[in-house]
């Protein structure tokens, strides 16, 4: 029976998962359609092209589904939600275009498909990337995804600082430099390496759902604490597929870490002990969520799939 109710409740979250990606999907085809907004005077069609086969080729869609699903803690749902929920993956899929061409981490294969600057060449790349970022700000400031300046203001500053020196773009500097160093990262700089590349976006979705859901600030701070945590076990996670999996499984190229001397807590604790580092942040991730009850049902599935995955 407790088997039964665990299959149940694990196809529950799939079908969640699934139905949040379509709806993602649907919008961001929106946000990216021909028609021109107030303000802009032309939208060149191979830039879009490249811009749509960034943004529209799939995926779990994993981090707009944390902003969803934070919000809905508090009842808040619907279009504003999705646009800000895109914006997050606006940006997410312009770090993955920039951190494919040659000059970064030299990928051809993103999620099973030619890479942006394989599918087009490494100038339209760079654009598409540019577009797409720059995309994300104007969303969030949009009256249409909330009618709260303030709230608005919010979101935009959240996530410029998830996305910027002191977060992603920064955490992909240090791991660039890491691979030319002359001595490993130690075991507190691979962290801080990855709570910037990896764990900031993941981290800022949460908060961002919560700041559209209006928490106030122990709700808001149990909810931060919950996406910091997540982002850690999300990259370990992400280090042992690149050791275990498989091209078909991950839909790019495995085993680059090792290739490009990659500073991973993988080469730093083994295996093993990185799997059991990550199910512990599994485990502290989930007691965050103790405050929520089981509103957070979704939320605490998310952090179990995130360490199990395959892909």
């Amino acid at each position: 029976m407790v088997n039964e109710m665990s299959e149940r409740a694990d196809d529950g979250f799939q079908h969640r998962l699934v139905t949040v990606a379509q709806a993602v999907e649907r919008t961001l085809a929106s946000l990216l359609g021909d028609p021109l907004l107030p303000g802009e005077m032309f939208r060149p069609v191979r830039l879009m092209e490249a811009m749509r086969h960034a943004s529209l080729a799939g995926g779990k869609r994993l981090r707009p589904f944390l902003v969803v699903e934070t919000a809905g803690l508090f009842g808040a749902q619907g279009e504003g939600v999705l646009r800000a929920a895109c914006a997050v993956e606006l940006v997410h899929c312009y770090s993955l275009v920039h951190d494919d061409l040659p000059a970064m981490d030299d990928d051809d294969l993103r999620r099973g498909r030619p890479a942006v600057h394989k599918a087009f060449d490494e100038a339209t790349a760079i654009l598409a990337g540019d577009g797409l970022l720059t995309y994300a700000f104007d969303v969030l400031a949009d009256p249409a995804t909330h009618p709260d300046a303030r709230i608005r203001a919010d979101l935009v500053l959240a996530l410029a600082r998830a996305a910027g020196m002191g977060g992603m773009v920064g955490g992909q500097a240090l791991d660039l430099a890491a691979e030319k160093a002359k001595e490993p990262l130690t075991h507190d700089e691979i962290l801080r390496l990855q709570a910037m590349k990896t764990g900031a976006l993941l981290a800022v979705s949460v908060r961002m759902g919560a700041l559209i859901g209006g928490a106030d600030r122990a709700q808001l701070q149990a909810l931060e604490h919950f996406g910091r945590v997540l982002g850690a076990a999300f990259q370990i996670a992400d280090d042992i597929l690149d050791e275990t999996g498989t091209e078909e499984q991950v839909g790019k190229r495995i085993g680059k870490d090792a290739d490009r001397n990659k500073a991973t807590l993988v080469r730093t604790l083994g295996l093993e002990g990185a799997r059991q580092t990550c199910d512990r942040l599994v485990e502290e991730a989930i007691a965050a969520l103790v405050p929520f009850g089981e509103r957070a049902d979704c939320l605490r599935q998310a952090t179990s799939f995130v360490a199990s995955r395959s892909s």
